[in-house]
């Protein structure tokens, strides 16, 4: 184990002992040869895991993943409860195999999500948080409680309606014990939606992506194996 080829993308990451290859996430398609990695490690916050994955998921081979949560939630890494990067590194210059779960995929058209999608207020209060990434409030999740302080009387008057509308969604798959009530899913089957629109706002954990198609094609897609405990 010793000698297994370890990619870092988003951060430069040395360890005595074993071979690290350090990549910008803007240096992932000139990247030819991910396939013949072991691991990837995947520093950032969910948003960076899900626009890393968007580039590699579709890989005949996929290397384990070891997230280096820096964001202000990492809800992915707090689901796995993942160690450490230090800790990974370690277990495996000592020619151990760290323990790994399985992280499910799903795509909504051509766009993947690991954990979250939807128009309902996720969409506002995350247009509403990047809005307030400024300042000593930028970094941490203070800007999210502010922008949930801010939007509940309009949460509390609409979410309602937005729960009764075939044209609202929020998926949440940490809840996936209520399948569904209403526009909201906690658990991820093939659906389709029809927004009667052309451009549309879509939160994707924690990103927003601009969809410029009238109807939404969402659906699992496999998975992802995550380093974790």
């Amino acid at each position: 184990m010793p000698n297994c080829k370890i990619l870092s993308i988003g951060k430069e990451i040395t360890y005595t002992g074993l071979d690290i290859t350090s990549i910008d996430i803007s240096q992932i398609t000139k990247q030819h040869d991910i396939e013949q990695y072991d691991y990837v490690i995947i520093t950032g916050g969910d948003g960076r895991i899900r626009r890393t994955l968007q580039q590699l998921h579709d890989m005949e081979r996929i290397p384990t993943f070891i997230l280096n949560p820096t964001g202000s939630f990492n809800l992915v890494a707090k689901i796995h409860q993942t160690p450490k990067v230090e800790e990974v590194l370690e277990l495996l210059a000592k020619g151990e195999t760290p323990k790994k779960e399985k992280h499910h995929l799903f795509k909504l058209n051509d766009e993947l999500f690991l954990f979250s999608a939807g128009n309902m207020g996720d969409l506002q209060h995350i247009i509403l948080s990047e809005t307030m990434r400024f300042g000593w409030i930028e970094r941490g999740a203070l800007k999210y409680l502010l922008a949930v302080l801010l939007l509940l009387p309009a949460h509390l008057l609409l979410t309602p309606f937005m729960l009764m509308s075939a044209r609202k969604f929020f998926i949440f798959t940490p809840f996936r014990f209520i399948k569904r009530f209403g526009s909201f899913y906690g658990e991820v089957k093939e659906m389709t939606i029809d927004l009667q629109n052309h451009h549309n706002l879509i939160e994707l954990d924690g990103d927003v992506v601009t969809i410029e198609e009238n109807t939404l094609y969402i659906r699992p897609v496999g998975y992802i194996q995550i380093v974790i405990k």
